[in-house]
């Protein structure tokens, strides 16, 4: 279905991305980890072509994606939703009029400066928001609700456009553990229930074991691990992002009963200073 081909983005004197190189044959969640810098969020933005490609191709069923230009890659971009960290939502727009801005590319300009949508679009929207268990929320303003609501806002948002690909970046990186665990869940259903791709970018190996079917990891723009959450090791992910030994897993965790853990063991070592 997709298949990167020596993908490279660079700033100036700066590369980004080198030469990335993967191939996605059938629908899967693949989790895409890195530190801070490491090239991760700039392959999602190629992906969508929020950014321009330097050099490479990105193939999707047949179709060269860096190739295309005006109305072909508006609709590319509708068919490769994106996710961002800060959700990206009109905070004083009503929930639901939220969602429905995953279609304003279909829509005229007339109707869309008039906020107008037929009544089908509207209980789509709805059912969207319900089956990711904030339905009760869309007359509500975006700013009313949690981080871990509004970001399934944007996920409802995201699955208004009916994408083939879902790409989220850095998805739960601003929500405490227990709404990263529910935003997490819906990304790993959607997956399941629909047989989308959904790529995302994260920063926890627990997350990207639990809820992927494969994880790549980046270090300075390259690809530096292509294989299966059983695959990344302690050992991996310190080659991944270039730690020692004293590399703690706990430190990046969101998984409740680790960092639980976690803090009992710092007051215990604090305890014995």
């Amino acid at each position: 279905m997709l298949q990167i081909d020596q993908l490279t983005k660079t700033f100036g004197a700066k590369t980004a991305v080198k030469a990335a190189t993967f191939t996605v044959e059938k629908p899967a969640m693949i989790g895409i980890i890195g530190r801070s810098g490491a090239g991760k969020s700039t392959l999602l933005r190629m992906l969508n072509c929020l950014t321009e490609v330097s050099a490479g191709t990105i193939m999707f069923d047949g179709v060269d994606v860096t190739a295309l230009r005006g109305a072909a890659k508006r609709n590319w971009q509708s068919q490769c939703a994106m996710i961002f960290q800060q959700f990206n939502l009109v905070p004083r727009m009503d929930v639901v009029s939220n969602v429905l801005h995953g279609i304003l590319n279909r829509r005229s300009t007339l109707a869309t400066m008039f906020n107008l949508y037929p009544d089908e679009d509207i209980h789509k929207a709805i059912a969207i928001l319900d089956r990711l268990g904030i339905a009760e929320h869309a007359p509500k303003r975006a700013e009313a609700l949690s981080g871990g609501q509004q970001q399934r806002v944007a996920i409802a948002r995201a699955l208004m456009q009916d994408p083939k690909i879902i790409l989220a970046d850095e998805p739960i990186a601003s929500l405490d553990p227990m709404n990263a665990q529910v935003v997490m869940q819906s990304l790993r259903q959607i997956h399941e229930e629909d047989g989308r791709m959904v790529i995302a970018n994260l920063h926890t190996l627990d997350t990207a074991r639990r809820y992927c079917d494969r994880v790549i990891g980046m270090r300075d723009g390259k690809i530096v691990f292509d294989g299966t959450p059983d695959q990344l090791t302690t050992g991996v992910a310190r080659d991944i992002y270039g730690a020692d030994e004293t590399f703690s897993e706990a430190a990046t965790s969101t998984e409740i009963e680790t960092l639980n853990a976690e803090v009992v063991k710092l007051a215990e070592v604090a305890e014995s200073v």
